[in-house]
């Protein structure tokens, strides 16, 4: 059998492996030159397999109007003349509630350590070298309030099987001396022990160059998708805009907001839309930067250490389509990381933005697409494509081999 993943981030790149693994013949193809060019390429490298509640959650309606009327807000929202950015925000605010938000949870956990337990037994098959770390993280809280809430999160995930702690400002600066300039802005932590981070580009590029060593895979980059063909019910080919045209038995979107139009031309409607997020990149000394992953929580920041590189990455811009750099968000970025980190060196900082291709409720969609017998989905996984990838591969895996999977796929059932 024959298979055609399209797209080679890091959720296109783990499918092919996935499925090169089970005995498939494998075409990956992207309109990139390397894999990992866009939403996989500069992302902020935490492999935060215990926290993974979805963006859409109950405490996010009480300040939407800060958020959305502060410029320095972590999540800013613009508003097109756009009917599918209308109904995706119509789709998240519905999801805003305790019911949905504990669901989501839930069934992103148990995709999430399906995720862990799969990377640490690709690795121990295939090293790959992408500065992969098992250092834990801490999320950290500004306000007693905000503290307290995360407590009563924190009995939620216990109950789900995460094992965290609860941490005073000082048990924190003691876990985390790098902090120690912050302490008097600080209210406490909470600290998960198992946690990881690594580079998601070298991660991809790596698993890329593995999969170019086997015989039944090729890999086709700088191949523009002009159309899916279609005929009675299946897709019978890719059309280029070379004049190209590639064959296979079974056809794999993964290709992030580009999945959206090629959806779009099939006459389904992919509950997709990019959420910006933006990224710095610096060389560190250990002494300066925190050793564990962190998250600031009330400034949607983190912090992860990936071999040399720092990796700073926050923001949420919804209603922001251009790839560029706004220069006022990312000096905003710089001013609340040093103000966190004093010693850092934002002079050699390397800037970087992509477009995260969310689903309103959280929840990617693995599985069969309503728009062919033989065209999968692995889309919309927001901000969490790294941590969940090679779970979601895996989950497609076992449903396009039609064995059982390991996990309970219908949450994730695409509806398009």
């Amino acid at each position: 059998m024959h298979a055609c993943v399209i797209g080679a981030g890091v959720i296109g790149v783990t499918t092919a492996w996935q499925l090169a693994r089970q005995g498939w013949q494998v075409t990956l193809v992207d309109s990139a030159a390397e894999p990992a060019s866009g939403a996989s390429h500069a992302n902020g490298g935490q492999l935060s397999y215990s926290y993974v509640a979805p963006l859409a959650g109950p405490g996010v309606l009480p300040h939407l109007p800060v958020w959305l009327l502060n410029p320095n807000s972590p999540l800013r929202f613009r508003l097109r003349a756009d009917p599918l950015q209308w109904r995706w925000c119509l789709q998240f605010l519905q999801a805003c509630n305790a019911r949905t938000a504990s669901a989501t949870s839930a069934q992103l956990l148990s995709l999430s350590y399906l995720s862990r337990q799969v990377l640490h037994d690709l690795q121990q098959d295939t090293p790959i070298d992408f500065g992969h770390a098992r250092n834990g993280k801490l999320i950290v809280y500004r306000t007693p309030g905000l503290l307290a809430k995360a407590r009563a999160q924190l009995a939620l995930q216990a109950d789900l099987g995460s094992e965290q702690q609860l941490l005073t400002t000082e048990q924190l600066i003691e876990r985390e001396p790098a902090l120690a300039p912050a302490r008097a802005t600080l209210a406490g932590a909470i600290y998960t022990p198992s946690e990881e981070s690594g580079d998601c580009a070298r991660f991809t590029q790596g698993l890329a160059q593995q999969l170019a060593t086997l015989h039944q895979v090729e890999l086709r980059p700088q191949t523009v998708i002009r159309q899916l063909d279609r005929q009675d019910g299946r897709i019978r080919r890719i059309l280029t805009t070379t004049g190209e045209s590639i064959e296979a038995d079974q056809f794999v979107l993964a290709a992030g907001m580009g999945s959206r139009p090629l959806l779009a031309a099939l006459g389904v409607h992919a509950p997709l839309y990019p959420l910006k997020g933006y990224s710095l990149s610096l060389p560190c000394r250990q002494a300066q930067v925190p050793a564990i992953s962190v998250t600031d929580y009330e400034r949607r920041t983190v912090y992860a250490k990936l071999g040399d590189t720092l990796r700073i990455a926050a923001m949420v811009g919804i209603g922001t389509l251009e790839q560029g750099i706004e220069a006022g968000r990312i000096a905003l970025v710089k001013r609340q990381a040093q103000a966190l980190l004093p010693h850092l060196q934002m002079e050699s900082a390397q800037a970087w933005s992509g477009l995260r291709p969310a689903t309103p409720h959280g929840r990617p969609l693995i599985g069969r697409s309503r728009a062919a017998d033989n065209l999968w989905l692995n889309i919309g996984h927001g901000a969490l494509g790294f941590t969940l990838a090679c779970g979601s591969s895996h989950l497609l895996g076992s449903l396009m081999r039609d064995t059982a999977p390991a996990i309970d796929p219908t949450p994730f059932r695409p509806d398009c």
